[in-house]
């Protein structure tokens, strides 16, 4: 990579310039939402819990049943995501991180049409390695909190987690 290439973000949360594409959320926002039941794209190396059960890249969390459970997921980031916020919106129980792109076509179809609340972050999020050590750059683009359920919006309300709420009605199509 040429110097004048490098980037000071995490970009699309697969930074190659760092070394890695496994990023960990911040130990602080799952203590404030959680617990959860699952995450289902979970690290396989991991320092602290993000929920009771967890599906790694070798468990295919995403072929596997969700049913019943409260979801934490903070997915592959890149065009693999939109699978990920599908299933999610259709198991209607649970929060995801994800960038805060709110003119894709993901976006669109999986929160602006699918999801119960949005929470948008004052500030760029820090990811942590997998080792648990805090990126010493932001994340690159602002993040959100996508939220399926009426439970998972209280829980938000109530995390003093810095930023804004805001409750989805779908207007009526023509």
């Amino acid at each position: 990579m040429r110097s004048q290439d490098k980037k000071t973000g995490m970009e699309s949360h697969q930074a190659s310039v760092m070394g890695t594409d496994e990023w960990l959320t911040p130990p602080e926002i799952i203590k404030a939402l959680g617990p959860f039941d699952l995450d289902p794209c979970s690290p396989i190396v991991r320092p602290w819990d993000t929920a009771a059960k967890h599906y790694t890249i070798m468990d295919m969390g995403l072929f596997q049943s969700w049913e019943g459970n409260r979801v934490w997921m903070n997915p592959p980031y890149g065009l693999e995501a939109a699978e990920w916020l599908a299933k999610l919106a259709g198991h209607g129980n649970g929060i995801a991180m994800i960038f805060a792109r709110t003119e894709t076509d993901m976006f669109r179809r999986y929160v602006w049409e699918k999801a119960d609340a949005i929470f948008f972050f004052y500030g760029r999020i820090y990811f942590h390695y997998v080792d648990g050590r805090r990126s010493e750059v932001n994340a690159g683009a602002p993040s959100c909190l996508v939220a399926y359920g009426e439970d998972n919006i209280k829980a938000i309300e109530a995390s003093g987690l810095k930023g804004y709420l805001v409750r989805l009605q779908r207007a009526p199509h023509e």
